[in-house]
């Protein structure tokens, strides 16, 4: 990634511009290279005011629609950014393919297991790469961690944790009126339901799709409490709503064995009172981290003894600095911008250059299927008394070749 180099200016539809559409289309547009030329919500209001941003910045103004397709299928759109419903990434990635144009999708988890095979091959078949915009993959704290992890910090490395643990009852009680899916989808499905902010960092410590993979998963589901009691306490303007039946439970545990031996576990928890966390834990066979409170062991580097460890905990901090990835120097000369810490500038950047370059991109479509399909996968696990759940090999066998490209630099330093 080439922070300071600005290319061949790239042409942009924005599918999506509820509060994440907005924020994405304004750090876009801090960039030189990249001009919005169609903008579409399927509420007017939105896309009128996203194109009022665009007059503003670029000083003229989009195609405006509530059609995806008209939005899509213009000449002078070049590749086209998708914040919409997660229900609709997949199908809106495909038809950007069959016209032509290069997708990238924001995060979120698949509806079926075909679905995301439906992706692969329309990839494939057009030669049209995909792009998932998983942030987190280029978080500080997560590239610093994957640097460690190519540098023997952590040793050989056999479990990894990862967790969505965010307090969203206002947001999933109030999507009816803020316009929000995630309502819908806590009330009627039962699953990991927001899996690739923890796993997306987690299959880069462990090379998943380029040489390992992930097996099989087992899913367990709580009880669903937490969200239908704010309902009661909150929304008792809307009878349906207190009335509804909510399917999602309130903790959802996931575990995940791959091919070389590893364990994944993700929880999804975003229905109880709780702080934020993305509940990230590495073991290796030389020592541990853990995000929750910052703090590392490290055998033979650790100050303390083990058994003394808890009373006297090590900070991360000295090793964050002395580890920090590469990319994460060059930016902070460069001057961190965007949403998430910077994180989300570095993401959208990578998927600008990887059109202006046409190269594969950092998270291509076989991680997108893989990262997406836990979703169905967690449900389908849960449905069936949390039996094991084989996952699909959406690289058919080419997961075995370890897989580099000009686009991935940052990811293998």
């Amino acid at each position: 990634m080439r922070l300071n180099h600005f290319g061949q200016t790239v042409r942009l539809a924005i599918l999506g511009l509820g509060s994440r559409g907005i924020g994405q289309m304004n750090t876009l547009l801090e960039m030189k290279d990249v001009d919005v030329t169609a903008v579409c919500d399927a509420y007017r209001d939105r896309a009128d005011q996203a194109a009022e941003i665009v007059l503003r910045e670029r000083g003229h103004r989009p195609f405006v629609t509530t059609d995806h397709d008209e939005a899509i299928d213009r000449a002078d759109v070049d590749a086209v950014i998708i914040m919409t419903s997660w229900e609709t990434h997949i199908p809106l990635a495909i038809k950007a393919m069959r016209c032509g144009k290069r997708p990238a999708m924001e995060v979120g988890g698949a509806t079926s297991v075909e679905e995301c095979w439906r992706l692969v091959r329309a990839s494939e078949e057009t030669g049209i790469p995909v792009m998932m915009l998983e942030n987190c993959c280029y978080g500080d704290k997560e590239l610093t961690l994957l640097h460690m992890i190519h540098e023997g910090v952590f040793g050989n490395v056999v479990h990894c944790a990862g967790a969505y643990s965010h307090d969203l009852r206002d947001e999933i009680g109030n999507g009816d009126v803020n316009r929000h899916y995630r309502q819908r989808h806590f009330l009627h499905r039962n699953g990991e339901l927001y899996p690739t902010h923890e796993l997306g960092p987690i299959a880069n410590y462990m090379n998943i799709n380029r040489g390992n993979r992930m097996l099989t998963l087992t899913s367990m589901a709580s009880k669903a409490c937490g969200l239908h009691e704010w309902l009661v306490a909150h929304r008792q303007d809307c009878p349906e709503l207190v009335n509804a039946q909510v399917n999602e439970g309130d903790v959802v545990t996931t575990l995940i064995k791959c091919a070389n031996g590893e364990t994944i576990q993700l929880t999804h928890d975003c229905t109880l009172p709780r702080f934020y966390s993305r509940g990230g834990v590495i073991r290796g066979t030389k020592g541990m981290w853990m995000e929750d409170g910052r703090l590392i062991y490290l055998e033979g580097l650790t100050p303390v003894a083990a058994d003394d460890w808890a009373h006297h905990p090590e900070s991360d901090a000295k090793y964050m600095e002395q580890y920090t990835h590469p990319l994460w120097r060059e930016y902070r000369d460069f001057g961190i911008r965007g949403n998430h810490d910077g994180m989300d500038y570095l993401v959208l950047r990578a998927f600008i250059e990887s059109v202006q370059n046409q190269t594969e991109p950092s998270i291509d479509v076989y991680d997108a299927a893989a990262w997406m399909s836990i979703t169905a996968l967690s449900e389908a696990s849960i449905a069936a008394g949390s039996m094991p759940v084989a996952i699909p090999d959406f690289t058919c066998g080419r997961w075995v070749m370890p897989r580099s490209s000009a686009a991935r630099a940052e990811f293998e330093c």
